[in-house]
């Protein structure tokens, strides 16, 4: 027997809103941690590795708890997950700013902050806004929440290093965790999904849509794409401030200004990705995407390094950013439906991370190796092509089920 949401749903300009603000601090919070990793490395006698490997853990344990973290708002909503996601959160911020140890620095920021983030992030928050949106409305849907995370990381950039530069690296924790707790919050109990009501249509238990999903070859081909979005982004959003200062740049502003661009044009992209993913195969989309990326990483490497040509690179790749994450919510819900969406797209999220975790290890290692970035640089490059390809092959259409597993 089938369980659906009651009448009397949320608005879904209600729950936009909420989830927008949510995920503007969330993702803008922890796209300004590269401001930390020279503060922190220099104040505590550690190598970059060290710090890399934190916001490495950090991302993989956000992909390890995603599919967690969305089963979990898939069957008692999303409220409760994103509270309990702020708490970890702002714990994760408060210990990378108590603790000198490495190892502890490491496992603790790597697991709180992860797990904050795995309950704050776009998997979870995805389900309710599936289930809200019309179909018809539902990339969209996902595009406009992507433009409001973006917003956040736009105009937290400039403030979290002002933050540092005024009050310390370990002051500026204090104030966004404080941050996080009083607008994620009072936004999650907007959240508040009517509760299941019986309907006479067979469910799928959890275990099946699972098995589903990892027999389907299309399923396959989209986590794969997400690997190579992970490595890429953080990567470049972690790396990019030393490596400016590594290549002359010593002036702080232009890394600042270069993440604050990402965000402003992150905002435009993820919303014409949405609207577009209503009206084209979306495949083609993310595989142009991809390919574009490409394109643009080589040029930024060829040109001679300005602050106006890391001002363009980081435009161009701002729009490119995020708006892979409408597209393959979209094509997630398309094949599989929105009962189990938040755990599905935890589970291509957790590809994401492991991508994530090998970007950001990957620069710190090989820079402590090499002594630049160059090798890094080189495998992005190659990995964008090869997700711009496995993407080209996925089937969209709806997947037939013939014999639905009982819950």
């Amino acid at each position: 027997m089938q369980y659906a949401r009651a009448t009397r749903a949320p608005e879904l300009k209600t729950i936009l809103i909420a989830t927008g603000l949510i995920l503007s601090i969330a993702m803008g919070v922890r796209h300004g941690f590269g401001f930390w990793l020279q503060p922190i490395s220099q104040a505590q006698g550690w190598t970059r590795e060290t710090y890399s490997l934190a916001m490495a853990l950090q991302n993989l344990m956000w992909g390890v708890f995603g599919p967690i973290a969305g089963m979990t708002a898939d069957r008692y909503g999303t409220m409760r997950v994103v509270i309990v996601g702020a708490l970890l959160y702002a714990a994760g911020m408060l210990w990378m700013a108590l603790v000198s140890e490495p190892t502890l620095f490491i496992l603790g920021s790597g697991v709180l902050v992860g797990g904050g983030l795995a309950c704050t992030g776009f998997g979870a928050v995805s389900g309710i806004i599936a289930r809200i949106a019309p179909a018809e409305k539902r990339s969209m849907a996902f595009g406009i929440s992507g433009a409001a995370s973006s917003l956040g990381q736009f105009m937290l950039m400039p403030v979290e290093q002002r933050m540092i530069s005024i009050s310390g690296w370990q002051n500026a924790f204090y104030l966004l965790a404080a941050l996080v707790l009083l607008v994620i919050i009072p936004m999650a109990l907007r959240l508040r999904e009517p509760a299941f009501v019986h309907s006479s249509e067979p469910q799928q238990s959890i275990s099946h849509a699972t098995r589903e999903a990892f027999g389907y070859r299309p399923f396959l081909y989209l986590v794969s794409g997400y690997f190579v979005c992970g490595f890429q982004l953080m990567f470049i959003g972690l790396h990019m401030p030393a490596y400016l200062k590594d290549k002359g740049m010593l002036d702080p502003n232009v890394g600042v200004i270069a993440l604050a661009l990402i965000g402003l044009f992150n905002i435009f992209g993820s919303f014409t990705a949405g609207k577009l993913g209503g009206k084209y195969p979306k495949r083609y989309l993310l595989s142009g995407i991809y390919f574009t990326r490409t394109i643009v990483i080589s040029l930024f490497l060829l040109a001679p390094l300005s602050q106006w040509t890391v001002y363009v690179f980081a435009s161009a790749m701002g729009f490119l950013w995020l708006s892979t994450v409408p597209l393959t919510n979209g094509v997630i819900a398309g094949i599989f439906g929105v009962r189990y969406l938040s755990m599905l797209s935890g589970f291509v999220f957790l590809s994401h991370q492991i991508g994530s975790f090998l970007g950001v290890w990957l620069g710190g290692f090989l820079f402590t190796k090499q002594g630049n970035y160059n090798m890094v640089w080189m495998i992005t490059i190659a990995l964008g092509l090869f997700a711009a390809l496995i993407n080209l092959p996925i089937n969209e259409k709806t997947i037939a089920r013939s014999q639905p597993a009982m819950a």
